[in-house]
């Protein structure tokens, strides 16, 4: 008797105990019913990058010095410089520039320590390839620039939740120039010379 007891505490503790992982699950799912959907259907639609987004890099060949700032700042030693010295000019010349984007983190390293700027980040991160040698970029391929994702006719844009209107969640029918929720970089540099000028106001 004492164990069929036993068998019968023990059903019930397991059946209590499925039924509350069961209603934590749900909670979690009715949670998420409640929120922003977070689907968009790519290729067809696009997020648009933020504003300091760290894309493929773009060279300028024409602006390169050869100075090899960029290796050395890179903590791996990635961009491959090859130039020879000009006699006649006393200067290097470069010959042939390149970045494995396999192997690249983005840091903006090469980017932010550029005497020239002749290297600057775009929008571009469809970097899928069959092969990964492919993404062994020369000066050539890096110096193609990219569609933006707002001048692509065949995409539909697309704004991130941060970059939405204030009280919008549904970035589908937000006009272009609607402004978004926070301020810009330039907007609050503005507010700030502001509240110096005056600083009792």
């Amino acid at each position: 008797m004492f164990n069929f007891l036993q068998q019968v505490s023990n059903y019930a503790k397991q059946t209590f105990q499925a039924g509350k992982y069961i209603g934590q699950g749900l909670s979690v799912t009715f949670d998420h019913m409640r929120r922003r959907p977070i689907t968009v259907q790519y290729p067809y639609e696009k997020l648009i990058p933020s504003e300091r987004f760290r894309g493929r890099i773009h060279f300028e060949f024409d602006k390169c010095i050869s100075c090899e700032v960029c290796v050395r700042v890179c903590p791996i030693n990635l961009p491959v410089v090859d130039w020879e010295f000009n006699k006649e000019s006393k200067k290097k010349q470069l010959k042939h520039y390149s970045i494995d984007f396999g192997v690249c983190i983005f840091c903006g390293n090469c980017v932010e320590f550029c005497p020239t700027n002749c290297l600057s980040f775009t929008e571009d991160y469809e970097l899928s390839v069959y092969d990964r040698h492919q993404l062994n970029y020369d000066n050539v391929a890096m110096g193609r620039l990219p569609y933006k994702v707002t001048d692509d006719s065949m995409v539909t844009p697309l704004r991130e939740l941060v970059y939405l209107p204030k009280g919008v969640l549904e970035p589908h029918g937000v006009p272009a120039d609607a402004h978004r929720a926070g301020l810009l970089p330039s907007e609050i540099l503005e507010q700030a010379v502001e509240d110096v000028n005056n600083p009792h106001s």
